[in-house]
C-alpha cells in the first residue's frame, strides 16, 4: 500500500511585533542589574540599574508618574513605619544640632570681641 501523505500542521501560533509590544506594555517588564567594580576586595564603584518598560497607564498604576512633577526624577515613597528611617532622622537631627552649635560658636566669639 502506498503511504498517504498528510499536510504538516504547526501548533505554534505566530505573534507579530505589534501584538508582542502591546502585551509588554500592558503587563510591564522590569530589567534589573548591578555592576560592582572591586580592586583587591575594596569596592570602588557600584551601579544599580533598574529599567521598567510599560504603558503610561500601567506606570501610573504602579505609582511611577515622575513626568507629572517638576524637578524630574522622583523616588518611590518610603513607608513612615520603617525603623531605619526613624533612626536616620534622629541621627540627622543630632548632626544638624551639633553643626549649628559649631557654626554659632565662632559668631558669638566674633560679636563679643566687637562689643
Amino acid at each position: 500500500m502506498p503511504a498517504i501523505q498528510q499536510p504538516v500542521t504547526h501548533s505554534i501560533q505566530s505573534t507579530n511585533l505589534a501584538d508582542l509590544l502591546e502585551r509588554i506594555l500592558d503587563k510591564g517588564v522590569v530589567v534589573a542589574g548591578d555592576i560592582s567594580i572591586k580592586l583587591v576586595e575594596v569596592e570602588l564603584l557600584t551601579i544599580q540599574l533598574r529599567l521598567v518598560v510599560c504603558s503610561v497607564d500601567k506606570a501610573r498604576e504602579l505609582g511611577l508618574d515622575w513626568w507629572n512633577h517638576a524637578g524630574g526624577r522622583q523616588s518611590l515613597p518610603i513607608p513612615e513605619s520603617d525603623p531605619k528611617l526613624g533612626a536616620m532622622e534622629q541621627r540627622l537631627e543630632r548632626l544638624e544640632e551639633a553643626l549649628g552649635a559649631v557654626v554659632a560658636a565662632p559668631r558669638k566669639r566674633r560679636s563679643a570681641a566687637h562689643d
